[in-house]
């Protein structure tokens, strides 16, 4: 258990040591993003700071105990007036009462019985814990969506970066070829340096797009909370991912199962208890006391703490507000109407839902139409390449057919895998949309 608690601590600090395999997938990229995650981590923090603020709040149903002490010294005794005892007729004589020095040590304790105030912190400590419960889920829902997606953006630049490589490959193949046939006097100088431009083209291509890869990973560095200097390599399988871009289109839209919703339904249920706890403003407060005194007095200071006068008192105290002017009764109107504006934001906060919803929706099926499509067009660009090429070396085509048929080759595996991870990204707003990212 030791060690597990010790594990934790080195993975949850700033800068700790990666925790991830030599190849990670995006399962266990999310994963590590949501137990690093800056702003995940953040989130559980403020759901330990709001568990301790409800604590604060219910800790004045205990009671509360102190000790006070006191010294005075009188530089002058005060006076009083006194009828004369002794001689009634001789009218009032003026006394100075007290001793020079004067001391108070003693404990005084209270104990809560009823009070307004404590109780609203009773009452919504259940729905302020859910409330940050669901913040913290929120930020995990846009670390889930985040994540998967720069993950796919980085798979996409690879498969970009492989069906470049390969057209290098073919094209170079085909410049030795053009060369060769120029030097022999087979073929003009035309065709060689079409083939010097377009491999020239690929390779210019190629860089652009290695360099755009290292941005990408520091973008799904950052998203993930994993430490700028350390290496990061990723493993996919292409076919199970187009296993993945299947979804229920006739799943329905259930509102309620959006974070949003649950966040205003669980402060509309926290408002409705701030507008009882106004109501109810006019309660009396009441607790029950009791202390104990030990009062010191001597003129002369050395003895002071030779003798002690003790006095103890218990008892109940009762505070009834009266007359607050109309404070309590603008604060009841103010929380009505705080009220009534969370009914405005969970009306507009469906719709916006709704819309969300219909254009992922949307989105998903055309990105999956245009999947289909582009892969039937890699594959006739596959062929037809083929088949030119072939033609070519018989001499029946011309090289401009087959830079042509290259091009298109090319193009036509960018774009399948460009609607492929399209397809997934889509998906993914369509969940989030539905509410049904997994965060586990």
């Amino acid at each position: 258990m030791c060690s597990s608690l010790f594990g934790w601590a080195q993975s949850g600090r700033p800068g700790a040591p990666a925790a991830l395999p030599a190849n990670a997938t995006l399962e266990e990229c999310v994963q590590f993003a949501l137990r690093n995650q800056p702003l995940v981590r953040q989130a559980t923090i403020d759901e330990a700071i709001g568990e301790r603020q409800i604590r604060i709040g219910l800790s004045d149903w205990l009671p509360q105990v102190q000790g006070v002490g006191s010294y005075t010294r009188n530089l002058i005794l005060p006076t009083t007036v006194l009828p004369n005892f002794q001689d009634p007729t001789a009218g009032q004589q003026l006394v100075r009462i007290g001793l020079n020095n004067t001391s108070t040590i003693g404990l005084q304790g209270t104990q809560l019985l009823y009070s307004n105030d404590v109780l609203l912190a009773a009452r919504s400590m259940r729905f302020v814990r859910l409330n940050n419960s669901q913040n913290t889920t929120a930020f995990k829902i846009d670390v889930v969506t985040n994540v998967s997606k720069a993950f796919y953006d980085i798979l996409l630049t690879q498969e970009q970066l492989r069906i470049l490589d390969e057209a290098i490959v073919r094209q170079e193949k085909q410049l030795k070829d053009a060369f060769a046939q120029y030097e022999v006097g087979i073929a003009d100088k035309i065709d060689y340096k079409r083939a010097s431009i377009s491999v020239k083209n690929a390779r210019a291509q190629r860089k652009t797009t290695a360099e755009s890869l290292k941005g990408k990973y520091a973008t799904l560095k950052q998203l993930m909370g994993y430490a700028p200097e350390n290496n990061l390599a990723l493993a996919y399988d292409t076919a199970r991912m187009i296993q993945q871009t299947r979804l229920d289109t006739t799943q329905q839209l259930s509102f309620e199962n959006r974070i949003e919703v649950q966040r205003l339904l669980t402060q509309k249920k926290l408002q409705r208890i701030n507008i009882d706890y106004y109501r109810l403003g006019f309660l009396p407060s009441l607790s029950g006391f009791v202390n104990y005194n030990r009062v010191y007095q001597n003129n002369d200071f050395s003895v002071l703490y030779d003798r002690a006068f003790p006095n103890s008192q218990a008892g109940l105290q009762l505070a009834l507000p009266i007359f607050t002017g109309t404070r309590r009764t603008q604060n009841l109107k103010i929380a009505e109407l705080q009220d009534e504006r969370l009914d405005l934001d969970l009306f507009d906060t469906k719709n916006q839902i709704n819309s969300e919803y219909e254009q992922a929706l949307a989105t998903y099926k055309s990105a999956l139409n245009d999947l289909s499509t582009q892969q039937e067009n890699a594959r006739d660009a596959q062929e037809i390449y083929g088949i030119v090429k072939l033609q070519y070396d018989e001499g029946i085509k011309t090289y401009l057919e087959v830079i042509v048929a290259e091009t298109d080759l090319r193009t036509s595996q960018l774009n399948y895998y460009n609607s492929l991870f399209a397809v997934l990204a889509s998906k993914l707003d369509v969940e989030r949309a539905l509410g049904t990212i997994a965060l586990n």
